[in-house]
């Protein structure tokens, strides 16, 4: 590991030197991730894309992607596009990425079971705003607002999220 991984654990996050306060899934940190458990996967995954919506922050990075309205992310397990981003409407079960709430303001999207996805595994962790220090998300890793900004200033495509089990 380097200074310029994200290394996870049920505890917090350590990234460029910093500890920084995060949050994980409701069901833990799991080594047999399964869609809908819940679970941050243990493992060692790298950022392979940045989301933001430009209609309410600025570009974090100069490779960072707008969300648009209609922006979904296909979490069927069933359809062809499982763990893709996609464009609605889709005809099957998607989460809005444009969302009234802020929570997908800035995305950070790591390769978890992506680009080929394996049906039932998993689709989509994120690194994202957290709705409160403590409360649990449905995988992803979350971070105050605040620290979510710091961190995609200085991540690359290059910068691994390294998930360690308790």
């Amino acid at each position: 590991m380097t200074p310029a991984d994200i290394v996870v654990t049920p505890t917090g996050a350590r990234f460029m030197g910093r500890v920084l306060p995060c949050t994980v899934g409701r069901g833990g940190i799991v080594a047999d991730k399964r869609e809908g458990d819940g679970g941050t996967p243990v493992g060692v995954h790298r950022i392979v894309g940045m989301l933001y919506r430009p209609d309410r922050m600025a570009a974090p990075a100069g490779w960072a992607v707008p969300i648009r309205p209609g922006d979904l992310w296909c979490d069927d397990p069933g359809h062809p596009d499982y763990n893709l981003m996609v464009r609605a409407p889709l005809g099957a079960s998607a989460e809005a990425l444009r969302r009234a709430d802020p929570l997908y303001d800035l995305v950070l999207l790591t390769d978890w079971n992506w680009p080929d996805a394996v049906p039932g595994r998993g689709s989509a962790i994120f690194l994202h705003r957290w709705r409160r220090l403590g409360y649990p998300t449905e995988g992803c890793v979350a971070f105050a607002p605040e620290v979510l900004r710091w961190v995609a200033a200085r991540v690359t495509p290059e910068t691994r999220v390294v998930v360690r089990p308790a």
